[in-house]
């Protein structure tokens, strides 16, 4: 069953709808369906008694306006005529009736009648019917909500209700009897439930559009009329008397002629939504057989409507309609009433409108239960949560398509619960395994370049000023961009990393700002960006240099205002978010090329830290190697915590193009290579055999500075004669020779450039 299927008087703001579950909870017939975006009303299964709307605290559910189409027909070439229900006096307490009719003709109104001449008019019909024997009780058809009730749900009942048709609709006959059906009549009344009837097939016609006080009251104030500043103006039509009490407990009887103390069981009044319902359940029970029922589904009567305007209580609004009854009221009868027309038909006839939903089978029942943990009778809690009296009901609607699992509070706690412990150990985890990569966020080395680097982390960590990293790759920069998240103010705050060069730009603005449903194809929900994920701690941009110069700007408003507004957004965004950039690129070489903006490079650079390359400080290498060894050797569960002497020593003499990273990798692969406690230099690339033995060659040098010197001299040159030596091997194909060296193919073709090797003179050999 789609909940789309028909619409009505009452529609749903979808995105005004928390799905609190108060309109299901309090909808007599539970006609709300709930769906994925909100709780909406099935129009097939509604009665219109308004209860949805008056409990629904976020103003989701809302009555049809009829405010424009009222409007279109006073701006119209008909006349229109406008009612007011004999219940205005209730709602408009403050306001001469004689000064609503002054206030109605300046919004345009031809004529004003009063709706408690329907009343008198249908009475008569009432009496005769009353007056009869008959085998079954009569039910009164005045009120839409009841008629509605019986037609939708109780259609068992449908012989019961008098065929007679309301005050409303008899009015509407009149004055198109009398006036021509071209005549525009609007019916003005607290009463929602008359939009739904004048839809009805045999009424249809003669009320054109129903008004709620609280509509006519909008109107008014739209048009800057104020009723207790205006004269008064006679009402048109037949003058009224006893009609006028209709609107309240024990009116009807009176205007029907039943004189009763409340002790008669043949007559029974009632009005208020549990009375209402009691009495129709009783009667289809056939558990009471009275002669008449009055009913009327609102609290106190039609004075309880809920396109009530005002909170006075029932019975000062009583009181109100009483001394209403006992007024005298300027009348000012028109010549087309005066005649006498054909015989006017106030009868009506009613069908079967009920939807016969399917019954699940108690199986079903109990597999719903489970689904939402309930095995047990002890486990249906009936809270009423959901909306639903019982557990069972829920799992009923469940199963018919009104509902869903999700709504059982109890088993959504427990969900929450689960989920939440589940997203604990899944933090620890993360946490543990981003320990165990960073190991926590110490930086390693002595060597005054790293110190230097350390010093810098602790002057800069405390502030919010903004950060660029600046050195090769794999030198630590997101290492770095840790430890000064965790040397400020913020380190009980997220850290946001963010790989610039992984995503498109649209993806890439998308990722870091956010965007809206539907702001482009695939968007089917709301998303939030990184940098409100990351609000009040850090965002770490690495290679920020490959951002487009779109991106960029929208950076630079980021950094200057403390705003993003997200994709396919109106409004912007307060973000409070410590931003850290990272490059390898020369970012002034961007700006001179136009790649890079200026105004962004300055606004980054606020404070900048250049990270030395590895082959800049080998000094710190032996510190190195003992980390990531004992770290390896941990991740591996293998008892390797040494390196001999040739190993260490040939790695000093590396270049390491790779910077920190490759020696991590070498490392790792040594210790899984191993079959020892021990790594030797078998268990390094054959370029570290390689270079130690071109140094052994060259023999000892007499001091520090020469030997580093040479060391670097014979360390290119072994390097390029290798280049050249998998270049011949592979006949000049970059990829294969990469291959046979063992090293990752960029790091190749940077090895080539830098010994100044041409690849193309190898491929003929």
């Amino acid at each position: 069953m789609s909940h789309n299927e028909s619409t009505g008087p009452i529609t749903t703001i979808s995105k005004s709808c928390r799905k609190c579950y108060a309109c299901v909870r309090n909808c007599p017939t539970k006609a709300i369906g709930v769906f994925q975006d909100s709780a909406e009303v099935i129009h097939h299964r509604c009665i219109g008694c308004g209860k949805c709307i008056q409990v629904c605290s976020q103003q989701a559910k809302v009555i049809a306006d009829a405010i424009k189409e009222t409007e279109d027909r006073l701006r119209g070439r008909n006349p229109v005529v406008a009612v007011l229900g004999c219940s205005f006096p209730a709602f408009f307490y403050d306001v001469e009736p004689a000064q609503m009719v002054t206030a109605l003709k300046k919004l345009g109104f031809d004529e004003v009648l009063e709706g408690a001449a329907g009343v008198e008019l249908i009475a008569p019909e009432y009496r005769e019917l009353i007056a009869k024997k008959t085998d079954r009780p009569l039910i009164s058809s005045h009120c839409p909500t009841v008629v509605d009730l019986i037609e939708r749900h109780y259609p068992k009942l449908l012989k019961n209700l008098v065929p007679v048709v309301s005050p409303m609709v008899a009015i509407g006959r009149f004055v198109k009897a009398h006036r021509g059906a071209e005549t525009q009549v609007v019916y003005i009344s607290s009463c929602i439930g008359g939009k739904f009837e004048i839809t009805s097939e045999s009424v249809k016609g003669a009320i054109d559009t129903v008004l709620t006080y609280r509509e006519l009251n909008r109107m008014l104030k739209e048009r800057q009329i104020d009723p207790q500043r205006l004269g008064k103006t006679p009402f048109a039509g037949l003058p009224t008397s006893s009609g006028r009490s209709f609107s309240i407990f024990g009116g009807p009887f009176n205007n029907f002629g039943i004189v009763n103390n409340g002790l008669d069981p043949n007559f029974v009044a009632t009005v208020g939504e549990e009375a209402s319902m009691e009495v129709i359940r009783d009667l289809s029970a056939e558990r009471i057989t009275p002669h008449y029922v009055d009913v009327r589904f609102c609290n106190g009567g039609c004075i309880g409507g809920p396109g009530r305007t005002n909170r006075l209580t029932s019975f000062s609004k009583r009181n109100l309609i009483i001394d209403y009854q006992k007024r005298e009221l300027p009348y000012q009868p028109s010549a087309h009433y005066l005649s006498v027309p054909e015989k006017l038909q106030f009868d009506r006839s009613f069908s079967n409108k009920l939807h016969q939903l399917d019954r699940p089978s108690g199986d079903a029942i109990k597999r719903i239960l489970q689904e939402t943990g309930k095995f047990t009778e002890q486990d249906e809690l009936n809270c009423a949560s959901c909306g639903y009296p019982t557990c069972r009901e829920h799992a009923v609607a469940v199963y018919q398509g009104l509902a869903d699992t999700r709504m059982c509070l109890p088993y959504s706690l427990r969900q929450l619960e689960e989920d939440r412990s589940r997203l604990e150990q899944k933090y620890d985890l993360a946490r543990r395994a981003l320990d165990q990569e960073y190991d926590g966020t110490v930086i390693i080395g002595d060597d005054p370049r790293t110190q230097g680097v350390l010093h810098l982390i602790q002057q800069v960590g405390p502030t919010p000023t903004s950060v660029l990293i600046r050195g090769e790759s794999g030198t630590g920069k997101e290492l770095t961009a840790r430890s000064i998240h965790e040397a400020s103010q913020r380190a009980d705050k997220p850290l946001v990393t963010v790989n610039c060069t992984t995503l498109t730009d649209s993806l890439l603005e998308s990722e870091l700002f956010g965007h809206k449903k539907g702001a482009f194809t695939g968007a089917i929900a709301n998303k939030k960006g990184l940098f409100e994920a990351a609000n009040g701690g850090t965002i770490f941009l690495d290679e920020i240099g490959d951002i487009t110069p779109k991106l960029q700007a929208e950076l630079l408003r980021v950094l200057d205002s403390g705003e993003i507004k997200p994709v396919g957004s109106n409004s912007n965004v307060q973000v409070d978010v410590r931003v850290i950039a990272a490059t390898n690129k020369q970012l002034e070489e961007g700006i001179s090329q136009g790649w890079f903006r200026e105004d962004l490079f300055y606004r980054l650079n606020v404070f900048s830290i250049t990270l030395p390359p590895l082959r800049s400080r080998v000094i710190a290498i032996p510190k190195l190697v003992d980390h990531f060894l004992d770290r390896a050797a941990r991740r591996l569960n293998k008892t390797i915590h040494k390196i001999d002497q040739p190993a260490l020593q040939a790695l000093m003499c590396y270049h390491w193009p790779g910077n920190i990273r490759e020696l991590q990798n070498i490392i790792e692969r040594a210790v899984v290579l191993s079959p020892d406690q021990i790594i030797h230099l078998e268990q390094l690339p054959v370029v570290f055999g390689e270079l130690l033995r071109k140094q052994e060659a060259g023999g000892s040098l007499e001091n520090s500075s020469s030997l580093r010197q040479q060391r670097d001299q014979q360390a290119g040159k072994v390097e390029a004669e290798l280049l050249i030596h998998f270049l011949q091997k592979s006949r000049g194909n970059v990829s294969a020779a990469a291959r046979l060296a063992d090293i990752p193919r960029r790091t190749f073709y940077r090895m080539l450039e830098r010994h100044k090797i041409n690849s193309q003179s190898y491929r003929s050999l």
